[in-house]
């Protein structure tokens, strides 16, 4: 596929070295030269110094037979611009732009049409943050939550801890424990590298365990591995924006929530828009600001300013003040691992979100959610299982007669509102959403060719 990035930041960046080694052809446009030479240094793609939204750099960048547009620059008028330019000029088949205001999400579905503003897919990280961190209030413990199938199947990562049931326990003893209940360990990472996890493999204090299950299922499961938390009640979120604004609006409701916004005016702001939220104004490091609205009693410090270096040390004083959870977000993808374990529990990146999101419109076949684990060294997909047996891979077939790549599996099979943990023997069928895991992206082609129906072919 002709795929052509515009920005060269940290989404467009990483997206490009997430694409260049699947079979793609690569270019990215941007007006900061080093920053292009150096990802031409470690990558086989193309560079095109200019502006993206102007119609000699897309001409320059290959658009007139280019199969997709991704616009992720820092600029939603630049994104949107290309997108019509590339509609308008170059009659580009697929067109996706990242979009940050709220004031443009708000009316998107008025917006974003051909006769308007011609732009297919649109992605905004706030949203996606604001949306993972909920999942990660609603699951205390977990580390990170990925859902499939509209959520009724759920990949959750959690740390094991002494207490939990399953430690020092061989994986197979998990049917024992909880036998009406069925799960799969998906991976293993146990001080920083990946396990194979099979029915023998003894779960180990201090390892990082992702496992699938039905949604509702999901805290019994999280039990085995650790003593499990309380629900979460009271939250402290520092900063305004509109992640912390957003957040506070999902929570306030079964939370009591305190925001805290250094700007005053932002602040007054705030105080109207959320009615059962408490807004203060004052910098979140201030110790003396953090003992009086009494930090200690807090269930959850949530720190999602613009400033990496402000959301660390807060979090960093909120959790030595006797905060009982802390998140950050983490805007420089290197520090997340960095920083993630001691006083700061859990470290969110938004660009792993939007990078996530972005993947699940740019694969083929019928791919409809792709996340990625660890640093993005594997990926979990939802596929769709189309057409029938005579046209299709899958379909009609059991588990272990399907030719998958090396080091993919599947996990999980949702069929309607139920959700099959895949054995060899399960047979797949027209509709069922399945769940894989994927070791080495190189395979990824092989696995959207997989599920495309032959019938697609013609």
């Amino acid at each position: 596929m002709k795929i052509i990035i515009l920005g060269v930041g940290q989404v467009g960046g990483t997206l490009a070295e997430n694409l260049v080694g699947e079979s793609n052809d690569i270019t990215i446009i941007d007006t900061d030269t080093q920053l292009l030479e150096e990802l031409q240094d470690k990558h086989d793609l193309r560079v095109v110094v200019g502006h993206g939204a102007h119609p000699d750099t897309l001409r320059r960048a290959g658009a007139e037979d280019a199969d997709m547009l991704i616009a992720v620059t820092n600029s939603d008028e630049t994104n949107m611009i290309a997108c019509q330019i590339a509609y308008s000029l170059f009659n580009t088949p697929t067109k996706i732009a990242r979009i940050r205001s709220e004031d443009y999400i708000r009316y998107k579905d008025r917006l974003f049409h051909n006769q308007d503003i011609p732009v297919d897919h649109i992605i905004s990280p706030e949203q996606l943050v604001t949306k993972y961190i909920k999942r990660l209030v609603d699951y205390p413990g977990a580390l990170q939550v990925m859902e499939f199938a509209g959520a009724r199947a759920s990949l959750v990562a959690v740390k094991a801890y002494y207490g939990g049931k399953l430690v020092g326990h061989a994986i197979s003893t998990l049917r024992e424990h909880i036998p009406n209940i069925d799960t799969r360990v998906a991976a293993i990472f146990r001080q920083g590298h990946a396990i194979r996890p099979t029915g023998t493999t003894v779960i180990e204090a201090d390892d990082e365990v992702f496992f699938i299950a039905d949604t509702r299922y999901i805290r019994t499961v999280m039990e085995e591995l650790q003593k499990l938390e309380n629900q979460y009640r009271r939250i402290m979120i520092v900063g305004g924006g509109n992640i912390g604004a957003g957040l506070a609006k999902q929570l306030q409701t079964d939370h009591r929530v305190k925001l805290i916004e250094r700007s005053q005016a932002r602040a007054e702001v705030l105080s109207q828009q959320l009615e059962n939220t408490l807004v203060f104004c004052g910098d979140a490091s201030d110790q003396k600001l953090l003992l009086e609205e009494h930090v200690e009693d807090t269930d959850v410090f949530i720190a999602v300013t613009n400033d990496d270096e402000a959301n660390i040390m807060s979090a960093m004083l909120a959790k030595r003040m006797g905060a009982r959870k802390t998140m950050v977000l983490i805007q420089r993808s290197a520090y997340v691992d960095l920083v993630q374990g001691g006083e700061i529990d859990i470290a969110i990146s938004p660009q792993r979100a939007t990078i996530s999101a972005l993947l699940t419109h740019i694969r083929k076949g019928d791919i409809v959610n792709v996340y990625s684990l660890r640093k993005g060294a594997a990926e979990a997909i939802e596929a769709i299982a189309h057409g029938d047996e005579n046209t299709s891979k899958v379909v009609g077939k059991a588990v272990k007669d399907i030719k998958l790549p090396p080091g993919t599996t599947i996990g999980a099979v949702v069929r309607g509102n139920e959700v099959l943990i895949a054995h060899s023997e399960t047979l797949l069928q027209s509709d069922d959403h399945v769940i894989l895991f994927l070791v080495d992206k190189k395979y990824i082609g092989e696995v959207e060719r997989l599920f495309q129906p032959s019938a697609m072919f013609f």
